[in-house]
């Protein structure tokens, strides 16, 4: 058996396919400013840096800019509708919990660092009954800065009682891959996720299709 590791995840696009409900709430948020809303299927590649710039996005695609003010009242809108309908749609990917259950028979640590709110993002895991997987779950608000920068990475992982050296990250986007590089550990990009940037371009050590393809991504970097 490898020794024990910390495996680290995002989570919008990676744990869970939480675009659904993203996407409901921005278009709730631009309906109340009289815009068109933005389509499932464009929209899914605008997510992964935070509700702000979720707005910021959706403005884009209408070609419209708001004052300082404006944004600030839409993000606060945004969270309050989303965090009162954060798992009507949102579900775990395929195959996920088999591979967390894999990790924890084999004694890893789990663990979660997104750029999503902390709060938000122990609402949406308590809802899928997910939360008691992992020994940590820190938000872009937990620390005061955010992925890429890799303190994020580095405290996530000291949270959840595990060392830097002998951890992982898992993500979807150019966030994960580039914290990863900055603190100097291996990452397992998932095709399945949100980016605007392929990930198969970003070059991460191993790119899945799948979840069920997790664990042995994992252990080939533990053992590489």
């Amino acid at each position: 058996m490898n020794s024990p590791h910390t495996i680290v995840f995002d989570l919008d696009g990676t744990l869970v396919d939480t675009a659904p409900d993203l996407i409901t709430a921005l278009n709730y948020v631009l309906d109340r400013e009289g815009l068109p809303p933005v389509p499932m299927a464009s929209a899914r590649n605008m997510i992964g840096a935070g509700a702000r710039k979720l707005i910021e996005r959706g403005l884009e695609a209408e070609g419209r800019t708001v004052s300082l003010a404006d944004m600030d009242r839409m993000t606060a809108d945004f969270i309050v509708y989303y965090a009162d309908h954060i798992a009507v749609e949102s579900r775990p990917f395929e195959g996920l919990e088999a591979a967390l259950d894999h990790f924890a028979a084999q004694g890893h640590r789990l663990a979660v660092c997104t750029n999503k709110l902390e709060w938000l993002s122990k609402r949406l895991l308590d809802q899928l009954d997910l939360s008691r997987r992992f020994a940590a779950i820190c938000g872009a608000d937990t620390f005061g800065v955010q992925k890429p920068d890799p303190t994020i990475f580095r405290e996530t992982v000291a949270r959840a009682g595990g060392e830097v050296k002998a951890s992982i990250m898992v993500g979807d986007a150019g966030t994960d891959v580039g914290v990863a590089r900055r603190a100097g550990v291996p990452v397992i990009g998932v095709s399945f996720g949100y980016t605007d940037v392929p990930i198969a371009e970003l070059k991460p050590d191993r790119l899945i299709h799948h979840m069920r393809d997790l664990p042995a991504a994992a252990h080939s970097l533990m053992t590489a």
